[in-house]
């Protein structure tokens, strides 16, 4: 037996192998999707339309809370308007509950008719007394500068410059009181200046 031994198929010649048929050339290897992108591969058609189910109801809820929340807004927002409304309205309220007792005095003193001079400045006196007390409840003080006090433009208004022995620029006598009400200044005092000497 010989030691070279031949194999059944038969090794083609190289001229031969030249005018072997080549397999298709291999095409292209198309784009495979990003595992990131995919869903679960756990996941079936019944879970993913499950879960969009719940976000359709969460967004429903939302969009509830969303509709509440603008509701109370506007409701707050009336409130709010229809407060400041009446606020205006009967703001005036008070101060005119606090005058009426000086009304009746003022009509009290002119029912007397023979009164005299003396009765008829006690009941003035008693009248303005009454007239202080309310504008002062009401938060309405006089703006009533004392002689040498200096000159606020803010809360008084010169009417003259005039000489005097005092400091330039002082006030040397109060024409007519000032009003402020809640430190807001209604009237200022019309006063006179000392001038420069």
């Amino acid at each position: 037996m010989s030691d070279n031994f031949q194999t059944d198929a038969a090794v083609p010649a190289p001229d031969e192998a030249a005018n072997q048929p080549h397999p298709p050339a291999s095409t292209p290897a198309s784009p495979q999707p990003n595992p990131s992108e995919m869903p679960p591969a756990g996941d079936d058609p019944a879970t993913i339309q499950a879960e969009l189910a719940a976000l359709r109801a969460k967004n429903v809820e939302l969009s509830d809370q969303y509709l509440r929340a603008q509701a109370d807004m506007q409701n707050t927002r009336r409130r709010a308007e229809e407060e400041a409304a009446k606020a205006r309205k009967f703001a005036i309220e008070s101060f005119a509950e606090s005058l009426l007792p000086v009304c009746d005095s003022l009509e009290a003193g002119l029912a007397h008719e023979n009164a005299t001079p003396e009765q008829i400045r006690e009941g003035a006196e008693a009248t303005l007394r009454q007239l202080r007390s309310a504008l002062e409840r009401n938060r309405v003080t006089a703006i009533d500068p004392s002689a040498g006090s200096k000159f606020d433009p803010h809360q008084h208004q010169a009417i003259s410059m005039v000489p005097a022995e005092q400091e330039p620029g002082t006030v040397v006598s109060v024409l007519q009181k000032g009003y402020t009400i809640a430190d807001r200044v209604l009237r200022p005092a019309l006063v006179t200046v000392a001038q420069a000497r």
